[in-house]
């Protein structure tokens, strides 16, 4: 009983190391060095991002796995993390359930269904029409085999009983880049990347795959509303090692979502057409498990194979 009543006394006692699974300068990467800094100011200790990118994820996982539950490491886990990679890799040596206690989801953002202007499709009916017109005869592009763009777009298909051929890029940008160019016909893609191409003319944007339409472009209404209870989107969060003591979790807890409501970073987060985190961690552990049953499935049912 005594770690407990040391551990909600007596944390931070040292810098706090943030492990991010992936490159500088990406979408995960800004939100750690944003929240490392809002921490940083509001704990009294600096927090050090620590980018271990490699194995879509697995090097982060392990190492923050491994880390002392003491609240001193922090994990910013994905959707590629924290569900997909329990669905397309059968030897993930780490579990997301099993070996974090998750502290807040931290932003989501869902994708825009778009396609180059030429496709002679307005809407998402008449798209799945064209596609069963044309079986086999339709590409879409994604950011990577088994990422979060290329499970959308497989769960859009399965629902819509479709045939298309799939066209994985290193990377969401020249997957849209291709669309642009009439390279491939259609793609998912996220608003920051979506909405330029759509206002310059030159993607169009069918539908999203939120619940309902996203304020930002309100003229493309929900996948669901074709396909009833279609609903994808892309999400971050945060994670300590198992067995945190609880009152670091609710520490945790509360100044994350206080970094997370402030001005400057609601702001940066609504600009690229994301929606702001917040849940608390039996909620984010429930959105975790859910998401791992969902993409196992589809996976499972599309064959789809990581190598």
């Amino acid at each position: 009983m005594a770690l407990p009543a040391w551990a909600q006394q007596g944390f931070p006692n040292r810098p706090i190391r943030a492990i991010v699974g992936f490159a500088p300068g990406g979408g995960t990467d800004i939100m750690a060095r944003q929240l490392g800094q809002k921490l940083t100011e509001s704990l009294g200790q600096q927090v050090i991002v620590d980018n271990r990118a490699g194995g879509g994820g697995v090097i982060a996982a392990v190492m923050a796995r491994d880390a002392p539950p003491d609240g001193h490491t922090l994990f910013f886990g994905t959707i590629s993390t924290l569900a997909a990679n329990v669905a397309t890799k059968p030897d993930l040596p780490y579990d997301p359930v099993r070996d974090y206690a998750p502290i807040t989801l931290t932003a989501q953002s869902w994708y825009f269904l778009a396609v180059h202007p030429s496709v002679p499709a307005k809407s998402t009916a008449e798209f799945i029409a064209l596609a069963k017109a044309r079986p086999g005869r339709l590409n879409f592009a994604s950011s990577g085999t088994g990422g979060g763009v290329h499970l959308a777009m497989e769960y859009f298909r399965i629902l819509a009983k479709i045939d298309m051929v799939h066209i994985p890029y290193k990377g969401a940008a020249p997957a849209v880049q291709e669309v642009m160019a009439g390279q491939v016909q259609m793609t998912f893609t996220q608003p920051a990347t979506a909405l330029p191409a759509a206002k310059a003319g030159r993607i169009r944007l069918l539908a999203v795959s939120a619940r309902k339409p996203l304020s930002s472009w309100p003229d493309a209404p929900p996948i669901a509303d074709t396909l009833p209870g279609y609903e994808s989107s892309t999400w971050q969060g945060v994670l300590v090692p198992a067995r945190t003591p609880r009152p670091i979790v609710d520490r945790l807890y509360a100044e994350i979502v206080k970094a997370l409501h402030s001005k400057e970073m609601e702001a940066r987060l609504r600009a690229e057409g994301s929606e702001v985190g917040g849940m608390p961690p039996a909620e984010f552990s429930a959105h975790i498990k859910s998401e791992i049953a969902k993409w196992t499935r589809v996976v499972k049912e599309a064959g789809i194979k990581v190598e």
